[in-house]
């Protein structure tokens, strides 16, 4: 029995991975680089759109949790993550273009999967695991649209961050540190002064933004917002968000400054760095103008500006189980952010629990129980929740996983008792074969 996965992105190359590894033949598709999406710019698998970064890896932090059981799993996409890791203090972040490459050297080279450069315009018989990504091509969402029926299919606005050299930072007004000095100092800090930022917001609700057709600051999903849409929310909402300066002291002042942005290194080579936290939709001369304001970058080097796409997802509680299969027919399978997780890690990991229950099925074994008790099991369980009212994408927290028995009234300790019973589930399913 042959599974087509459509989409090479982070849960597609993830579920062929894992069909592979259960000794199922898969056929891959992915339409680069003959077709390449708005957002899209290497022939890469499992290129890295917005951020290099998948977030928090300590224990503490729920996606630190899920992380850790995709590491326990076999997962490739943490192994790869792992190889081309860059410094971030306590995140996990990569070198962008030598993780894709290195997660597409090893999906071509796998003797059980069969990558097919092509366009996929309808939903095949299963098995298959449609992943085609946020950024479904016009055809394939309206055959998934089809598929459903119209009312199963949403959708909502992303935005990427903006990059620059290193070279072009003026490190006189900047400094490295990491937040609260965790880990090594791996970020760039830029300061603003009160009159400064006062300027940088005044000039950067004022810019002007390019066209999206059907753009609306409601349907922007909360955790990647672009800079502009919180900035209109009020003159602090950046200071409390992404220009936080909480935890960081300017070696120039001595003191914690008014507001810091900070950069993080988006290759191994340390030569281009992010802006963390600036996702936006601005006309290029408006980004090069308004973020220039920010004094380190007065004279910065733009190498990739940021942009604005429309992410698609499904009414997933009302469609999928679980395991992210068709609740009419288990071996139509999704994954990814079309499921409604949202965010690197979360993709991976629905990619991979699609894989793995449907080679239990193909292979007649029950699929494999992950309990509300662990991150990977209570993604699915969310994501399948038909009691979920005005369902929106989402990330993975505490909150979505299985409450501890016993009350532990330290956040960080109560976190991480939720962690250590998670792994200890994970280790047992490992060890029984998943």
């Amino acid at each position: 029995m042959t599974v087509k996965v459509i989409g090479a992105g982070l849960a597609g190359s993830e579920a062929a991975w894992q069909l592979a590894q259960h000794g199922i033949d898969v056929q891959l598709y992915e339409m680069k680089p003959h077709k390449m999406s708005p957002a899209h710019h290497t022939p890469y698998f499992a290129e890295l759109v917005c951020s290099n970064s998948l977030r928090g890896d300590r224990l503490e932090n729920a996606v630190g949790l899920l992380k850790e059981e995709l590491r326990r799993c076999g997962s490739l996409i943490l192994q790869c993550a792992e190889a081309t890791r860059v410094e971030a203090g306590g995140c996990l972040a990569v070198d962008r273009e030598g993780f894709a490459r290195m997660v597409t050297e090893k999906v071509r080279n796998h003797p059980n999967i069969t990558v097919i450069e092509e366009e996929v315009t309808e939903i095949p018989e299963g098995p298959v695991i449609v992943a085609s990504g946020p950024l479904t091509s016009d055809a394939l969402s309206e055959a998934i649209a089809a598929y459903f029926g119209e009312t199963g299919y949403l959708h909502f606005f992303d935005a990427a961050a903006p990059l620059v050299t290193a070279e072009s930072i003026d490190m006189s007004l900047a400094w490295w540190q990491s937040r609260y000095d965790r880990g090594t100092p791996d970020y760039i800090n830029c300061a603003m002064n009160k009159e400064q930022y006062e300027a940088f917001i005044q000039e950067l609700t004022a810019a002007q933004e390019a066209e999206v057709h059907g753009f609306e600051d409601k349907n922007v999903f909360e955790g990647c917002m672009p800079v502009e849409v919180m900035a209109r929310r009020g003159f602090d909402t950046l200071r409390y968000g992404p220009l936080k300066p909480v935890g960081l002291v300017d070696p120039n002042t001595g003191r914690e400054p008014y507001a810091v942005v900070q950069l993080r290194q988006d290759n191994a080579e340390k030569t281009i760095f992010n802006l963390v936290g600036f996702q936006t939709h601005l006309k290029f001369g408006e980004q090069k103008r308004v973020f220039s304001m920010i004094p380190a970058l007065a004279n910065a080097e733009f190498v990739r500006y940021g942009v604005m796409h429309r992410n698609t997802f499904l009414q997933s509680p009302k469609l999928l189980d679980r395991f992210y299969s068709d609740r009419r027919n288990p071996m139509v399978a999704f994954a990814g952010q079309m499921t409604g997780v949202e965010g690197y890690v979360e993709s991976t990991a629905s990619g991979f629990l699609a894989a793995v229950a449907m080679a239990a099925r193909l292979q007649g074994r029950e699929a494999p129980d992950f309990p509300k008790t662990t991150a990977i099991g209570a993604l699915g369980l969310y994501i399948s929740d038909s009691t979920v009212e005005n369902f929106q994408p989402m990330n993975i927290n505490f909150s979505i996983i299985s409450p501890l028995e016993k009350r532990i009234r330290k956040k960080a300790e109560k976190n991480l008792a939720i962690a250590n019973r998670s792994l200890e589930v994970i280790d047992e399913m490992v060890a029984a074969g998943i």
